[in-house]
């Protein structure tokens, strides 16, 4: 993989997971870093350019549903689980 590529999928990878970090609901948010950290395991040794860039679209395009549930998700409050940690205030 070219050092261009690769910086393009780090950075990528780094968006979903960060973006995943953002939904207020414990389920949605631990489903979705799993799901990010598995998809880019399994296809750790992809080498085929045709294959990456259909990876890359796919990733793109999961990255744009994950903003879009995020911000729905904001709307709609939810109660914390018992699983949470409580939120840090700021003084």
């Amino acid at each position: 993989m070219a050092a261009s590529s690769r910086s393009q999928v780090v950075s990528l990878y780094r968006s979903l997971l960060k973006e995943s970090r953002n939904f207020p609901s414990y389920n949605y948010r631990t489903y979705a870093l799993r799901r990010v950290r598995d998809a880019f395991r399994e296809n750790r040794s992809v080498q085929d350019p045709k294959a990456l860039e259909q990876l890359l679209n796919k990733a793109h395009d999961s990255l744009a549903i994950i903003q879009r549930q995020v911000s729905i998700g904001r709307m709609y409050e939810t109660q914390r689980t018992v699983v949470e940690p409580e939120p840090k205030k700021c003084v």
